[in-house]
């Protein structure tokens, strides 16, 4: 693991690659390995400017990422991507076609894009996304975009990874605030209206007044930072130079004001908690209560609430631990 953590140090791929796979496994001794490395590495993360990108499905998220990256990397940036895919319920696979999507950015040397399955985790992340981003910024990765899946509304999660909400959205799609819910625009800290280009430049500037004044509405998310509404094309690749520097103006007021290390701290903190639940999930996986069947007949039967099962099944854990 020490060799593995220089090789990552120095920015090498394949440590970089095999590290977050040791990271995603699921088996024991993997995690062993990977909690020891990242230990390793820890000293040495935090440096990265973390953004977040949400956006309702086809507002052009892999565009923006690829025609924004290769903005950064043409500054000599060094960019990396965590593209959470959809994992399905039926067959529990994923497509993870990012690096298809963003064939250019895939072959800059500045940059890294890595497709993850969100498998059972919910909120548009993967569960050991924050981890893989401590990896990337370990490399010396200097921005690291997380993609979430773009489901909508429960799509919150990566608010408690990143140091930048950023919301895409995109004109003529009918009422302009119809499928952004109230709750992701009140974490959003950037708003960017995509595809205003050709037909859609007028369409994009009333979307963009539209969602200015929605904001006004709005209880602001922090007192230091008022959120911006910008427009952009990521298919001409025109207004992610003011993107960028929103983005680097952002970074400037909340370091000024202490507010990007009190709000990692916090994140850090609320990461506890998210963890004991998965925890606690994987006990229960694997060490499976003797009451389990038992209880999913008198759920499924009608004879008890889910929640009262879900109580007895927890207390039956920690009996059994």
């Amino acid at each position: 693991m020490s060799e593995i953590s220089n090789k990552i140090r120095a920015g090498n791929r394949r440590a970089i690659g095999k590290a977050i796979t040791l990271i995603e496994s699921s088996r024991p001794d993997h995690q062993k390995e990977a909690q020891f490395l990242l230990s390793e590495l820890l000293p040495y993360t935090g440096c990265a400017m973390r953004i977040g990108m949400t956006g309702i499905p086809g507002v052009g998220k892999s565009t923006f990422i690829e025609s924004f990256g290769k903005l950064l990397t043409d500054l000599d940036i060094k960019v990396a991507v965590l593209a959470v895919d959809p994992s399905s319920k039926i067959s529990g696979g994923s497509i993870l076609g990012d690096k298809t999507r963003m064939e250019e950015l895939a072959r800059d040397n500045m940059a890294f894009i890595r497709p993850t399955p969100s498998k059972a985790t919910l909120g548009g992340i993967a569960r050991y996304t924050r981890e893989a981003m401590l990896v990337l910024e370990a490399a010396g990765y200097e921005v690291v975009i997380i993609e979430t899946v773009g489901v909508g509304q429960s799509e919150v999660a990566v608010a408690d990874l990143v140091d930048m909400f950023l919301l895409l959205h995109s004109p003529g799609a009918g009422d302009e605030l119809q499928g952004i819910k109230r709750g992701i625009m009140e974490l959003a800290d950037l708003i960017v209206v995509n595809k205003a280009d050709g037909d859609f430049v007028n369409a994009a500037k009333i979307a963009a007044g539209e969602l200015r004044n929605a904001l006004h509405f709005m209880k602001p998310k922090n007192s230091k930072w008022s959120v911006k509404v910008l427009e952009a094309s990521a298919l001409k690749r025109t207004g992610l130079e003011e993107v960028w520097k929103s983005i680097n103006f952002f970074k400037k007021i909340m370091t000024k004001e202490g507010e990007l290390a009190h709000r990692r701290a916090n994140q850090n903190v609320s990461a506890i908690w998210s963890e004991v639940g998965e925890l606690v999930n994987d006990q229960i996986r694997t060490h499976k209560p003797e009451n389990i069947n038992e209880l999913e007949k008198a759920v499924r039967n009608g004879r008890i609430t889910p929640q009262a099962a879900a109580k007895e099944l927890l207390a039956s854990l920690f009996r059994d631990t």
